[in-house]
């Protein structure tokens, strides 16, 4: 979802860059493989680097990646205080870059309704929960179930 918006804001080909959660971790491969579905194919990812989730690290990481990567035009990071770290740094340059974060926190949705982040994907706690008490029951009633369902997400954009 954040690889198509983005494309839809910047275009193919563009010079993107991806903030990563903490290694190894499944929000960190599975956000990573989602987005790189999109722009292995149609944009030019020049920077990954992890920020292990941390809004510090995330600014850091696009302070140096702004260095070695001045024609950048978006960055996806795999959660929001990466991206508002990474925002702060980009604000800092005066650059006009497109950052997508994930998980919808507040400080993040705020960014997005001021005009600042370009969008934050959210998740649906309440339906995940949902989901994995109905999953649940069927278990325990003797059916069989997925390994994994996935749960729709949606984009919070301006």
């Amino acid at each position: 979802m954040a690889g198509e918006y983005l494309l839809s804001l910047v275009g193919e080909g563009t010079q993107v860059a991806e903030l990563q959660g903490v290694p190894g971790a499944s929000a960190t491969r599975e956000r990573g493989e989602g987005f790189n579905v999109i722009a292995q194919e149609s944009l030019d990812v020049v920077a990954q680097q992890t920020a292990n989730f941390d809004r510090g690290e995330g600014l850091t990481v696009m302070e140096n990646i702004l260095q070695s990567n001045p024609d950048i035009k978006a960055v996806f990071a795999h959660n929001d205080e990466m991206a508002l770290g990474a925002l702060e740094a980009i604000e800092a340059s005066g650059k006009d870059i497109q950052v997508v974060g994930f998980d919808a926190t507040e400080d993040a949705v705020k960014a997005v309704e001021d005009g600042r982040l370009a969008g934050t994907v959210a998740q649906k706690p309440e339906l995940i929960g949902e989901t994995g008490v109905e999953t649940a029951i069927q278990f325990l009633e003797g059916e069989t179930v997925e390994a994994a369902i996935p749960v729709e997400l949606e984009l919070i954009q301006p």
